[in-house]
């Protein structure tokens, strides 16, 4: 049954992906990409989100969202989101209040139509065999779309990782932040419970995503040490939000358990105290 409903939401997509890329794509000599973006990009991938929740199971629950800067608030934003699916790159395009320009490598726009109208979305694309032209370009084009009200997302670990894994956080969005003076906003998201790295089946279940702070670059403060604030941040708040994917060592104390431990040790010293209460009547008789 779970591999019925992970097909008939890949179908869906996969259908209704042609008629929204080739609208993208050909309005865009008569529409600018922001329009694009609301009116054509983020009702697709709205749709894909909900066809996931409505047919695959895939439900979702939000801690933090109420500290993200509004619509009307144009500071430069940075989203540094934990990487497990590909459930996210659509959640966070769907959801945010500003457009997003995602960071990514040049050679997904050579996948048929969803590529296509990726290319005409004002997003980084970047040759990653080219590292020096790569900064370059995110540099400029990202200080340039935040200021046009996009917010960039990058995937700081590059590539999906496996539940409970942590890859290597490289340091692109922290020099993007220092070179910007722009907040970095790191997001913990447990999504491979539900859409596993590589599988096309999805397990029903609740994808648990968790905002944290705005984190600004300090003066001084180094691309690796911010960095090492973001990748903190978000590896301390998977373990509290998915804590079964790691091991027991790593997850953090379960507060009905503390609860239960704090009851009976004072059980315990209450029993002792009526014991050595007893005792002293027994003397004193």
């Amino acid at each position: 049954m779970g591999i019925l409903r992970s097909l008939l939401v890949f179908l869906w997509m996969a259908v209704t992906v042609i008629p929204f890329a080739l609208a993208i794509i050909l309005m865009a000599p008569f529409v600018g990409p922001d329009a694009r973006w609301w009116y054509l990009a983020r009702p697709w991938l709205s749709g894909a989100v909900e066809a996931a929740r409505l047919v695959g199971g895939i439900q979702y629950s939000i801690e933090g969202e109420s500290g993200l800067p509004t619509a009307e608030d144009n500071q430069r934003i940075i989203l540094c989101p934990k990487h497990q699916s590909t459930w996210e790159t659509f959640f966070f395009a769907s959801r945010m209040p500003h457009p997003l320009a995602y960071v990514f490598k040049r050679e997904l726009l050579y996948i048929p139509f969803f590529g296509w109208a990726m290319a005409c979305l004002n997003m980084i694309h970047i040759d990653r065999s080219a590292r020096g032209d790569a900064w370059s370009k995110v540099a400029s084009m990202g200080e340039m779309l935040m200021d046009r009200g996009k917010w960039v997302i990058m995937f700081p670990e590059g590539t999906r990782s496996e539940r409970g894994a942590q890859g290597v956080y490289k340091n692109g969005a922290a020099r993007l932040a220092i070179a910007t003076g722009a907040s970095i906003v790191p997001i913990a998201v447990a999504s491979a419970r539900c859409w596993p790295r590589k599988s096309f089946t999805f397990i029903p279940g609740t994808v648990a995503v968790s905002f944290g702070p705005q984190i600004a670059p300090s003066p001084g403060e180094s691309a690796a040490d911010l960095m090492d604030k973001v990748s903190d941040w978000i590896e301390n708040e998977m373990r509290h939000i998915d804590p079964e994917a790691y091991p027991e060592s790593e997850r953090p104390p379960d507060p009905l358990q503390q609860e239960a431990t704090l009851s009976a040790a004072l059980e315990e010293q209450a029993a002792a105290a009526r014991a050595a209460q007893g005792g002293l009547h027994d003397d004193n008789a």
